[in-house]
């Protein structure tokens, strides 16, 4: 046998054990002698360097990924799903669907129902069976690429089966779920304890954490796992018609897909497939928090169609929370970015839902109030979607004769400043903008995934520098060096009581300095999201950085041109105009200027952005369901004609799209005397032009 045929031969035992280790469940030779065949795959190819292929087993573990990870967009936008909480909710979809379709309620529609994987969503690329690109979900539109890390998890074919009958040939998106199982998770748990490092909360948390690594040979020693549902873009021709079959066309072609899936005949189905699995669910090997139940033909899923947010076919079914009775030992404040003081309660460790708990959410003091929480009570905790642990409510049969209601301190905790609530509002503030509890709260939104993106400069790492005096803004964290991070230690206590002190390391300063340096080129609305202006989330920051393309426009602009910016109201605006007129915020801004970071949408986007056609300069507005086409459709055949889409009614809004079951927007234009367009004239309107 040649060199080739032995390799070849070599790739497809260890693919065929692979799928039955990984995704059969079912291994067919121990794990000695799959390691002999894949080092002796190794051993060929660093003899044959020329018969080296990407998609080998042998490169499940690559070299190191650059510094960050590139951003990619999706074939399709990755939708978010609408949840049900309740049978009722359940049997609500379902009415929703049928007369999406014109049924009547004697017609029992086809669903599959998989169980909900509590994991990270990704989307891999295949070109003629062969993995290209892995991305995270990100915002939907667009994620990472963490191609080096996801070629490390077994789960998942490198190499698609390409047999008769299997349609996954050309380019494809095949979406699906990286998950840790409860034993992985469990073991990695063990070593941090050991290695006196901070533990996981939960297995979701660990898999995200997990797949944003730099480091992929970390990544595989880890054990995620995938499970896979969806198919995007599917050859002309091909012959799914079907959800049900698209899952058998994945395990055709090697994806593991979720095992317990069932094809439901009518909404008592469904509801019996939910109540069996909210009872089983605990013995599985990876975490659920509920059904995802899906219209099984694709044709009809075509007729519902979705919203800008969600597939009217789709719904996620969640398990009710479960509940545990603990004490109260204790209720504390947090003092968040904005200065809004949050309390929370310190709570007996617990074990809910797969973690241990020992702090949950207590809202606000009148939430306090109203429920009669206090210190000292045994109580009833959930967890909200089983991952936000709150209490409930005391069990007033246990309480203490002594005990007394709980009243908000009236000073900041951490910095001694008297504490305001306006009275429009139910949360306490602390006003000092020095509070080491706000820049600490306010430089983690900045590093945070969704602002500047920082890997690596965290909770604990800003803690210690906020504490040496390194850095004292946002600004000062360009300023960092990394001969500086690397004698910075810190310290964690084992189980067993001692105490370790670990120093950050050269290693480690250098990635996070790398980090710092690649965020200075982020696009500008990450900067203005980052900053942390109240009101300012991530949509009002692309908002507000599409129409004034840079800071210093921004930083000019009136309330009156802010307010003329579709999407902007009074409340953003004024927040806007009072962060700009602050001294220390200008300040801030020129240092910010001064260290490189980006604060301008780049020319030529901001020319591709600004399209000119016949509805330029008009902004509208979508509510209700459109029959012959998705929100999404409507609102890129404005924006193609030069339009803007709002969320909003006002007066400068050119006109409203009322579709069926429109809601108080369709008022709100007939009290302002907006022109309303039904769906006829709005396709006549896009049609004309």
């Amino acid at each position: 046998m040649t060199p080739a045929e032995r390799i070849d031969e070599l790739r497809r035992l260890i693919r065929h054990h692979e799928e039955r280790y990984y995704v059969l469940n079912d291994p067919e030779i121990a794990d000695a002698e799959f390691d002999a065949l894949m080092r002796e795959l190794a051993q060929l190819e660093s003899e044959n360097p020329d018969l080296a292929t990407d998609d080998s087993p042998t490169r499940r573990v690559g070299g190191r990924a650059a510094a960050g990870f590139a951003t990619v967009e999706h074939a399709e936008p990755m939708l978010s799903l609408d949840n049900a909480y309740s049978e009722e909710e359940l049997r609500a979809f379902d009415d929703r669907v049928r007369r999406g379709l014109g049924e009547d309620a004697g017609h029992d529609i086809d669903y599959v129902a998989e169980l909900k994987i509590d994991g990270v969503s990704i989307a891999l690329t295949y070109v003629d069976g062969s993995l290209v690109r892995g991305a995270t979900r990100g915002d939907g539109t667009r994620g990472e690429d963490v191609t080096s890390n996801l070629r490390t998890v077994r789960a998942i074919p490198l190499r698609l089966k390409m047999g008769s009958g299997v349609i996954f040939a050309g380019h494809i998106e095949v979406r699906g779920e990286v998950f840790l199982p409860r034993k992985a998770f469990e073991r990695i748990n063990a070593q941090r304890e050991d290695a006196g490092e901070p533990l996981f909360a939960n297995p979701r948390n660990a898999a995200a954490g997990t797949l944003r690594n730099l480091d992929p040979a970390l990544v595989a020693s880890r054990g995620l796992s995938a499970l896979f549902y969806q198919l995007v873009g599917a050859p002309d021709g091909a012959p799914l018609r079907a959800h049900a079959e698209t899952l058998e066309q994945l395990r055709a072609a090697g994806f593991p897909v979720e095992p317990h899936w069932r094809r439901c005949a009518g909404i008592e189905a469904l509801v019996d497939f939910c109540n069996e699995w909210g009872e089983k669910r605990r013995s599985l090997e990876f975490d659920t928090d509920g059904v995802v139940i899906k219209v099984d033909q694709l044709a009809e899923r075509r007729l519902l169609g979705t919203t800008s947010k969600f597939p009217r076919w789709a719904i996620a079914f969640k398990f009710p929370a479960e509940q545990k009775t603990t004490f109260l030992k204790k209720i504390e404040v947090n003092v968040g970015r904005t200065g809004a003081v949050t309390p929370f309660a310190m709570l007996e460790p617990v074990f809910i839902a797969g973690s241990t708990v020992s702090m949950a959410t207590l809202h606000n003091a009148d939430d306090i109030a109203r429920k009669d929480i206090r210190e000292r009570d045994w109580v009833l905790v959930e967890k909200a979607g089983d991952v936000i642990p709150r209490v409930v409510g005391p069990i007033l049969s246990r309480r203490p004769p002594d005990s007394e209601p709980w009243q908000m301190p009236t000073d900041c905790p951490r910095c001694g400043a008297a504490l305001h609530r306006a009275e429009e509002e139910a949360v306490w503030r602390c006003e000092n903008t020095s509070c080491p509890a706000r820049l600490q709260r306010g430089l983690e939104h900045f590093a945070s995934r969704s602002a500047m993106n920082i890997e690596g400069l965290g909770e604990s790492l800003i803690a210690q520098l906020i504490e040496q005096k390194l850095i004292a803004d946002y600004a000062d964290i360009y300023a960092l060096k990394a001969d500086v991070l690397a004698r910075l230690t810190s310290s964690s206590v084992r189980s067993d009581g001692r105490e370790i002190v670990r120093r950050f390391g050269e290693k480690n300063a250098a990635k996070v300095i790398a980090q710092i340096d690649r965020s200075r080129s982020n696009e500008f609305w990450r900067l203005l999201y980052g900053l942390g202006i109240r009101h300012i989330g991530e949509r009002a920051a692309q908002v507000l950085a599409d129409a004034f393309g840079c800071v210093g426009i921004l930083a000019a602009a009136s309330i009156e041109q802010l307010q003329a910016t579709p999407e902007v109201g009074p409340v953003l605006a004024e927040s806007v105009r009072s962060w700009f007129d602050e001294p220390r915020n200008q300040r801030l801004l020129e240092r910010l200027r001064a260290a490189g970071v980006c604060m301008e949408v780049p020319a030529e986007q901001r020319k591709a952005s600004a399209v000119d056609g016949p509805l330029s300069g008009k902004t509208y507005v979508l509510t209700g369901t459109l029959t012959g086409m998705s929100r999404d459709e409507a609102t890129a055949a404005i924006e193609r004609l030069g339009g803007k889409v709002a969320g909003s009614v006002s007066r400068k809004t050119a006109g409203v799209i009322v579709g069926e079951d429109a809601g108080s927007k369709a008022d709100k234009a007939r009290e302002l005397g907006v022109p309303m367009l039904d769906e006829a004239a709005f396709l006549t309107l896009i049609g004309d032009l």
